[in-house]
């Protein structure tokens, strides 16, 4: 008796009304996609469950994949046999047997109201063939196996193990945003957290050489290569920033240089959030992690914009980030010694509590706009899994 189908739960779709039909068509959609590798599979949708049909595909590899797939609560090795009572009691005595435990509790949910026996029934008739034919006792409050039997329209599943999935929304749903990626620990966090609430996501990184390195490249690639088990195509845009960077250095106190550095970025942010049709800017910040980042520096540098900006790490401290990043495999790159262009221009006092006007002032006394349309007519794209730039754009 082997493994028929793997049962995918929904979690927070469930509460989504008449927009669930949506949010269930493009979690199949991302499945399907995630899954196209393995040739033998077929996705079967429905109401309230996705299915996975093995067609004896090795369940390991599959549900690795899955728990990656944001949008799915959790997921549920099953058997499907058909609804007759015999076959149900027959096929929960085979799977109880491979079980490893003494004690157990029989769940059942009678989806399929034309199925002639209740719940209640159910569960008795099956645990009296357990007690019958094996040494285990019934433990409803903390059983070391939990055997669950769903009667619905077009079978019956049972089940005694179940794994968590990523939880959030299906990647698509939430429209996408455009995520500044440095190269560090937290952004490439926060690109998770917004894939994980449905959002896709392009990427803009500020390069500055020859004071940064071209390693610095490498970094990001390999970062959005690991983020490509979360998005599968990743567009990754490389504004040249050497030249405002030198501008803002000569002409702005070394106190102020990273609020007006964050202020070109963010003006560069919404050029070409626009160009992208992408409606939001995203960043890694994290309230008062460093001087950029406390509350008056975020609402002075917000200031050259009306895009919204979302933070996903903002409430995180350093420690949970770092948590976040090892769980999904950043980590290890982000730490990588190669400076992107904010830390190797850190000041050694910089501002926390900015001033407007003083930013405004000290930006007069130079040409930042030319500046930025010459960035922005001369970026580098590189499409983060050997996809094509054109094939991209086809999907966005």
């Amino acid at each position: 008796m082997e493994y028929s189908h793997i049962m995918v739960r929904f979690g927070e779709l469930s509460t989504k009304g008449k927009n669930k039909k949506d949010f269930i068509k493009t979690l199949a959609i991302n499945i399907k996609h995630s899954l196209k590798e393995f040739e033998s599979l077929r996705i079967e949708t429905r109401y309230d469950h996705i299915y996975v049909i093995l067609n004896g595909q090795d369940y390991q590899p599959v549900m690795t994949r899955l728990q990656d797939i944001s949008g799915i609560y959790s997921l549920s090795l099953v058997y499907k046999v058909e609804s007759d009572i015999e076959k149900i009691k027959e096929a929960c005595f085979e799977l109880i047997q491979k079980e490893e435990g003494k004690t157990f509790k029989v769940k059942s949910k009678r989806a399929d109201k034309r199925f002639p026996i209740v719940s209640d029934v159910i569960v008795r008739q099956v645990a009296t063939v357990i007690l019958k034919n094996t040494d285990l006792k019934v433990d409803v409050h903390n059983p070391d196996i939990t055997l669950s039997i769903e009667v619905r329209d077009e079978g019956t599943y049972i089940f005694t193990k179940t794994f968590l999935g990523a939880g959030g929304y299906p990647l698509g749903v939430g429209g996408k945003g455009l995520m500044m990626l440095s190269g560090g620990i937290d952004s490439p966090v926060a690109a998770y957290l917004l894939m994980k609430r449905g959002v896709m996501i392009e990427c803009i990184h500020f390069a500055s050489p020859p004071y940064t390195s071209q390693a610095v490249i490498q970094k990001l690639e390999d970062l959005l290569s690991v983020l490509n088990k979360y998005q599968a195509k990743i567009r990754l845009n490389i504004i040249p920033f050497t030249k405002l960077q030198e501008e803002i250095y000569k002409h702005c106190p070394e106190s102020y240089a990273i609020t007006i550095m964050r202020r070109m970025m963010f003006r560069l942010a919404d050029r070409l959030s626009k160009r992208r049709k992408c409606p939001i800017i995203a960043s890694g910040e994290s309230l008062g992690q460093v001087a950029s980042q406390t509350i008056h520096s975020m609402n002075v540098i917000n200031e050259v914009t009306n895009v919204p900006v979302i933070r996903p790490c903002v409430t995180l401290d350093k420690t949970e980030i770092i948590k976040i990043a090892k769980k999904i495999g950043t980590y290890e790159i982000s730490i990588r010694p190669y400076e992107d262009c904010c830390t190797i221009f850190a000041p050694k006092n910089p501002k926390t509590m900015p001033r407007l006007d003083e930013c405004i002032e000290l930006e007069n006394k130079f040409d930042f706009e030319t500046l930025i349309d010459e960035a922005i007519n001369n970026y580098e794209v590189k499409i983060i899994d050997g996809t094509q730039k054109e094939e991209f754009d086809s999907l966005l």
